[in-house]
């Protein structure tokens, strides 16, 4: 399984290093809503200081929204998703596969939103593990979580709209755990975001089991 993850990941990887969709469009988006919540909120420099947390969270979960999208509509282009089917790969591995490149990408655009928060509106870090820790945990339970409702939507004339509809509400937990995590990481509210940290390692360890299991049947229905 774990061989058949690494072989989809990097398909993945490599048909985003050629497309460049995430580099091209998905992160200037991102760098775009940052810019409108900064713009919405400069006047009262206060408030927009202590939401800081959650519009990183909002504009990541949006961006994510794209990537998962493309990264599903990378199995309905040129019969791949029957390729998968023929091709004897374990289904719990094309998912942690595709779970890991959209995860990869996500840590990336993560990394370009913190460099926007700290110049945009002044965050300054004060604990960089914690930080680091949210991230990874709150990425894969996102990637996990968007890669199993891509494939449940699979092959619905409405897909672009209908996943954002299944898939907000059951981020919603992991959109909370991420933002009093960096609440407490960036300082702004005297609070342990371990915890927090602790809630999101175990939603994504609960998306990822459950989709690896799941997978197979949607992979076959699709």
């Amino acid at each position: 399984m774990w061989r058949d993850a690494t072989l989809v990941a990097g398909r993945d990887l490599r048909v985003e290093l050629r497309s460049r969709v995430t580099l091209n469009q998905v992160a200037p988006f991102a760098v775009v809503v940052l810019l409108l919540f900064a713009f919405a909120l400069d006047p009262d420099r206060g408030v927009l200081e202590r939401a800081t947390a959650g519009l990183y969270w909002v504009a990541v979960l949006l961006s994510a929204l794209l990537a998962i999208g493309r990264s599903a509509a990378l199995d309905e282009s040129d019969g791949a998703r029957d390729a998968l089917r023929l091709s004897g790969l374990e289904p719990g591995g094309v998912f942690l596969g595709k779970t890991a490149a959209v995860t990869v990408q996500l840590l990336v655009l993560e990394v370009l939103l913190g460099a926007g928060v700290v110049v945009l509106y002044g965050a300054e870090p004060a604990g960089i593990g914690l930080l680091v820790a949210t991230c990874v945990t709150a990425t894969v339970g996102v990637a996990a979580t968007g890669t199993l409702y891509g494939a449940l939507v699979s092959g619905s004339r409405v897909r672009e709209t209908l996943l954002p509809l299944l898939l907000l509400p059951v981020l919603a937990p992991v959109l909370i755990g991420a933002t009093r995590a960096f609440e407490a990481a960036l300082g702004s509210v005297p609070a342990d975001g371990w915890p927090w940290c602790g809630l999101l390692a175990g939603l994504a360890l609960l998306y990822s089991v459950a989709g690896a299991l799941a997978y197979g049947v949607l992979l076959e229905g699709s």
